[in-house]
């Protein structure tokens, strides 16, 4: 059985709304970003020197589905640095009794991995909360990085 993380929400908005949404990844992960995010290609994401990688979007289908390659990762938090290196993030939109599914997969991050509880938190409150707000309520949350890391006990070094 998989183990990866995975989370869902439902939205009133069309799949379309939703996908122009998870490709607006500044307004609801982080303005931190550096690199185009709605087209097939490469981003760099940072957060001072506690995170940094860089992602590959290798599939975009309007209203359907987005993934991301992480094609390098950097913690200073954890023993193994490069937990998130060749994983990939899904997010899979589907219509679902007059609403539309928001399906979130990260598919490798999983329970062995000692970023595992940080990150799980963080997507949770970056999937549920900033991008689920973007879409229904047209405005995210990017930029709580520090307030997870605080959380979490994670220095910049």
């Amino acid at each position: 059985m998989d183990q990866s993380y995975s989370t869902f929400f439902t939205v009133d908005q069309s799949p379309e709304e939703v996908f122009a949404a998870i490709n607006n990844v500044r307004g609801w992960w982080s303005e931190e970003i550096e690199g185009t995010t709605d087209e097939l290609g490469e981003f760099k994401y940072h957060y001072q020197d506690i995170h940094r990688c860089t992602i590959q979007i290798t599939d975009l289908v309007p209203g359907n589905k987005v993934v991301w390659h992480v094609t390098d990762n950097y913690f200073n938090f954890v023993k193994d640095k490069n937990e998130w290196t060749d994983t990939d993030l899904v997010f899979e939109i589907a219509k679902k009794d007059g609403k539309t599914e928001v399906r979130f997969t990260h598919l490798g991050l999983v329970p062995t991995y000692e970023c595992y509880a940080v990150c799980t938190d963080s997507w949770g409150i970056y999937i549920n909360g900033s991008l689920r707000d973007l879409i229904a309520k047209g405005k995210g949350q990017p930029n709580q990085s520090e307030q997870i890391a605080n959380k979490h006990g994670i220095k910049n070094s």
